[in-house]
């Protein structure tokens, strides 16, 4: 299989890099819009030129996303850096994640939308903390696929045992790790290919590499051209967060939102939540177009046939959907979730908050956390006992119980991401405190 063949456009790939830092992640990407002739002519120039500016010879593809002059004199990325780019068989957006450990927030916004991982490793170093990290994070987070690329097998000349060890120690990392607590560890949640690439030549990037035969196998962006990309929106139960009402006179409102999941058409029968009142699709439209049928992640205003009390934070939802206990969502004033935790100050129980899921916010306490997982081995913290409650310190990971003043209309993380996702506000000064995914 070469770039060129014929064959039919697989659609579009949402991919990240991550891993710690320094182990190539700039580099990779950079590599891949290289050698698949995705760099434009005045992105290139600018790159030589930067190149030149720091003293080195040969092009330096890490500058391509490492964009912000912070990150460039300092050599590191530390924004999500998003790039486009297509094969005649695949139109891709890349996600450059960041590697410091203090920014793993950015890292788990690349996630929350990424059908596929790339993990780099360091051949040097190998599976670290940081590594261990980003992959119970995008397991969390749903990714499928994670591609686990040994990086910089130059410099530790082409090792076939060298590559071997890192890959047994990843695995058994990813066989034992349960990030959640509740019996499913990452190599159950997610499909795991390993590879061994130098980003910097480019072996096993765009091309097979030539010093490392005993691989054998496709390289880099070969496979992710056959990787599956996001489920069909048709399939997915339609889920509508209601943004706004907007009245254009006495008899005459629509209601404004961003489709979550799946896809609606006019004359459907819906039902609202959490009231239950029911309806029918009367009228869509973006602006003055009329539209018969609408998917996610379509912004549209919708007209109903009936005059029911809806307002923001209410959800629509199918009325098939609601009439199935398989795919109705959850009404709950009290919560299981999963929480990446980001401010300086720990979490421990008892913890108010503001959580906001789509366009909803309500107060809450963390009642209880059960769980935490511990990154500096193989192995997951026990649970709490009353004398030693556990706490989450800056970027940890866990398992916490969450009561809210107002019900929460809201899916498990694994059915929907939209409708299963929150952050955790800080009320006083309105600052992101962590993320969260509803079990």
């Amino acid at each position: 299989m070469t770039l060129q063949d014929a064959s039919p456009d697989l659609g579009l790939l949402r991919l990240m890099t991550c891993g710690s830092v320094d182990d190539g992640k700039s580099t990779l990407i950079g590599r891949l819009l290289y050698d698949s002739k995705g760099i434009l002519e005045d992105q290139l120039e600018a790159m030589q030129q930067a190149s030149r500016a720091r003293g080195r010879g040969e092009l330096d593809l890490s500058l391509l996303t490492d964009g912000l002059r912070a990150e460039r004199e300092q050599g590191i990325t530390i924004d999500v850096a998003y790039r486009y780019f297509a094969t005649p068989r695949r139109r891709f957006i890349l996600g450059d994640a960041p590697g410091h450990q203090q920014y793993t927030r950015n890292m788990a916004t690349a996630a929350s939308t990424a059908d596929a991982a790339i993990i780099l490793i360091d051949a040097r170093h190998g599976v670290v903390e940081q590594t261990r990290r980003h992959a119970c994070i995008a397991a969390i987070l749903g990714v499928p696929h994670l591609l686990v690329c040994v990086n910089k097998m130059d410099l530790v000349d082409f090792s076939h045992e060298r590559f071997r060890e890192i890959v047994a120690s990843f695995e058994s990392f990813a066989a034992s790790t349960d990030p959640q607590g509740q019996g499913l560890t990452i190599s159950r949640r997610c499909t795991i290919t390993n590879l061994p690439i130098s980003a910097l030549l480019g072996d096993n990037v765009v091309s097979r590499s030539t010093h490392m035969l005993w691989r054998g196998g496709p390289a880099l962006l070969e496979l992710l051209e056959e990787l599956p990309g996001a489920a069909d929106d048709s399939r997915e139960p339609w889920r509508f967060p209601v943004q706004s009402v907007i009245r254009s006179g006495p008899d005459v409102r629509a209601i404004a939102g961003q489709i979550a999941s799946g896809s609606i058409h006019v004359g459907d029968q819906v039902v609202v939540m959490p009231s239950g009142i029911p309806s029918r699709v009367k009228s869509l439209h973006v602006g003055a177009a009329q539209l018969a049928q609408a998917s996610a992640p379509a912004s549209v205003a919708i007209g109903l046939a009936d005059d029911v009390d809806v307002q923001r934070g209410d959800m629509l939802i199918a009325a098939q959907d609601a009439a199935s206990e398989d795919r109705r969502p959850r009404v709950l004033r009290e919560l299981e979730a999963s929480v990446v935790w980001f401010a300086s100050e720990p979490l421990a129980p008892r913890r108010r908050v503001l959580l906001r899921q789509t366009t909803r916010s309500s107060p809450a306490i963390v009642t209880a956390i059960h769980h935490r997982l511990e990154l500096a081995g193989d192995r997951d913290a026990s649970p709490a006992s009353p004398s030693a409650p556990l706490s989450l310190a800056m970027n940890e990971i866990g398992r916490v119980t969450i009561t809210l003043a107002q019900p929460l209309v809201c899916d498990a993380y694994r059915r929907c991401r939209q409708t299963g996702a929150f952050i955790m506000i800080d009320e006083a000064t309105n600052a992101t405190l962590g993320a969260g995914m509803i079990s």
